[in-house]
């Protein structure tokens, strides 16, 4: 198969505007192409296709998909580039026709960035069914022609990255429990000699003095696990590194104060930090990204049993600070103040954490966006950027000391796990919980409950988990590095 892509007309007359890869094509079958086009009715809109059979003996079918305007760029009112969405939104949707048709590969346009149309063909062909009997055919996505095959292998590597987050997230929690998540990411980077993973048991957990984590962890059967890796890509192994942080909660049940049954199914996707920002470190691996990172990751299960937190309970963090646990099913925040107490011991140049944190996050945005909470405008700068590039978008969100007060106005310990008057500003008094256990001057909390999975929103993923925003983690590694070499 083919995919082939076309510019809405900048004139009345509604002649196609094809890619050069159009007209190069159009030319090898005598016009046919575009004449078949015009007779086909009004030109193609942006997102629609045509699809044409027996054109050609290379490719019996060919998909024609809408690009819209030719010099689509960056739209300030979206913050984000058009250009580079409306190419992965036309492949993905293009590729997904040949795939219907159950023709195993499938030559693709590069529509002028071979970086977005790789990105839109990987993301838009994947989909989770490794534990079905009836499997959609899988179809191979190459460049049509061989101008851009860098791109266009970057665009590939980007996706593959977002698309194992995605398997992450989607597989049962039965399936990806936390030994079998940190084993999978394990085996992800064995090949890279300048990455180490390590794999820490409850026992290590208890000597850091991880009480806070640990609370959360003892609900459940499941064992805790605190996967650590060190990935080593900077020319000086000694420089600061980028520090990762991901909520790692391979079921969230809410504890003692149990989620309603409606839904809860999907939080078998509530490590979606941890497998966003692992992805992103995998990705930064296989790009060979010439910067240190190193990606910390709290996993365990959020179960209620006789051995759970209970409403009212107080725990240590490994801060020495005391928190009242007055609502269990906040518990990712326990997991996350723990694990960033312990990224200030590596002198980072900045860390970032990333977690399917509230509700409110949701509620407030949507998925249109990420939330970002950072005491840092030099970060929010860099995430904001390189969002812009990759369409996954990210927001700014307020840090304000008035939602401190709402956290550390608390009866029994020096900080509640909830704000004080209840869900007022839930994602926000989330984020300056977690400013509690913070003092390094760069850092960013990003809040990916609302992004964490798609329904039709983003028209180059499938329904199910996403695994955002893991290409913008990438494209922010890979703009701190370029930083680091000028």
């Amino acid at each position: 198969g083919l995919v082939l892509g076309v510019y809405s007309s900048e004139k009345d007359d509604g002649a196609a505007q094809f890619t050069s890869a159009g007209d190069a094509f159009d030319r090898l079958v005598s016009g046919k192409l575009r004449e078949l086009l015009s007779l086909c009715g009004p030109p193609l809109k942006k997102g629609k296709t045509r699809i044409f059979h027996g054109l050609h003996q290379d490719f019996p079918s060919v998909v024609v998909v809408g690009l819209g305007k030719k010099n689509a760029g960056v739209n300030d009112q979206e913050n984000w580039n058009e250009g580079k969405e409306n190419i992965r939104a036309a492949v993905a949707v293009g590729c997904r026709q040949i795939q219907d048709l159950e023709i195993p590969c499938v030559e693709v346009d590069p529509c002028g960035d071979a970086q977005s149309a790789a990105e839109g063909a990987v993301l838009g062909l994947h989909e989770y069914n490794e534990l079905k009997q009836k499997k959609k055919s899988i179809v191979t996505p190459q460049l049509h022609g061989s101008a851009e095959s860098e791109a266009w292998q970057k665009g590939v590597t980007y996706a593959e990255g977002q698309n194992l987050a995605r398997y992450l997230m989607e597989a049962p929690a039965n399936y990806i429990t936390p030994i079998k998540f940190a084993e999978h990411i394990e085996q992800k980077l064995r090949s890279f000699s300048n990455v180490k993973v390590h794999i820490r048991p409850e026992s290590w957990i208890t000597t850091e003095q991880m009480g806070a984590f640990l609370s959360v962890a003892k609900g459940s059967a499941e064992p805790p696990i605190f996967l650590e890796i060190h990935y080593l890509g900077a020319a000086n192994t000694n420089d600061s590194p980028l520090v990762f942080v991901g909520k790692g909660v391979t079921f969230d049940s809410g504890g003692i104060s149990l989620k309603p049954s409606s839904g809860m199914d999907a939080m078998r996707a509530d490590m979606g930090g941890a497998a966003t920002i692992c992805s992103a470190i995998v990705t930064a691996a296989a790009l060979n990204l010439p910067l240190n990172i190193i990606g910390l990751a709290p996993l365990c299960e959020n179960m209620p049993s006789g051995k759970a937190n209970k409403p009212g309970d107080v725990v240590r963090a490994k801060n020495g600070k005391t928190i009242q646990v007055d609502n269990t099913d906040a518990e990712g925040r326990l997991l996350l103040a723990d694990a960033l107490c312990y990224a200030h011991n590596f002198n980072a140049r900045a860390i970032v954490n990333a977690a399917t944190l509230t509700g409110a996050m949701d509620v407030a945005l949507g998925s249109a966006a990420t939330g970002v909470f950072t005491n840092s405008s030099w970060l929010w700068t860099h995430l904001y950027e390189a969002s812009i590039l990759t369409g996954d978008r990210v927001w700014r969100m307020p840090l304000f000391e008035h939602y401190t007060k709402q956290v550390t106005d608390c009866p029994l310990a020096d900080v509640s796990n909830i704000g004080k008057y209840s869900r007022a500003g839930g994602a926000c008094t989330a984020a300056a919980f977690l400013k509690e256990f913070v003092t390094a001057s760069h850092w960013a909390h990003l809040d990916i409950a609302g992004v964490m999975s798609n329904k039709d929103e983003v028209p180059y993923l499938r329904k199910g988990m996403a695994g955002r925003p893991t290409r913008t983690l990438v494209e922010f590694a890979a703009r701190l590095s370029q930083d680091s070499h000028n």
